[in-house]
């Protein structure tokens, strides 16, 4: 399988899921192409989709042990918030790049980096609520206040 092929669980908002790989553009006309383990492609709606979870192995479970940070991320990115339909809440890290966010949807990196979930694709169909939390990055330099500096020139 080529570096291109990810390793991919989608999960359905019926709770249902599907085990597979996708390519680097895994999403056409509003379906998510998907090679499924019995070398099947399967079209799955982005409506019907609850998260594409990147995963490490099939072995485990993509359900994620720690849904929220519990401190601030040290990462950079936007920490976000999302609700979904089912009322399930999920944080994560998200670019700070406008030029990565789709029509289609969100990827974000879950809270716990160590567990078999890497990144999550998030359509926005799946969502009733997202919420940015917090902006992380580096720090913005203050401008030194102009009042406090001695003059050096006198006019």
């Amino acid at each position: 399988m080529a570096s291109t092929h990810k390793k991919v669980i989608v999960r359905k908002l019926d709770r249902d899921s599907l085990s597979g790989f996708v390519g680097t553009h895994f999403i056409a006309d509003g379906k998510v192409e998907l090679l499924n383990t019995a070398g099947n492609v399967v079209m799955i709606e982005l409506r019907d989709i609850k998260g594409v979870y990147f995963v490490r192995d099939f072995s485990d479970s993509e359900d994620l042990t720690r849904k929220t940070f519990t401190t601030r991320p040290r990462a950079e990115g936007l920490w976000v918030r999302l609700k979904f339909r089912d009322n399930d809440v999920i944080e994560g890290l998200m670019p700070n790049d406008l030029m990565q966010v789709t029509a289609d949807g969100f990827l974000i990196n879950p809270p716990d980096t160590r567990s078999n979930t890497q990144r999550i694709f998030v359509p926005r169909s799946a969502l009733t609520e997202m919420s940015v939390l917090g902006v992380i990055g580096e720090k913005v330099r203050r401008k030194p206040d102009a009042t406090a500096q001695e003059p050096l020139f006198t006019e």
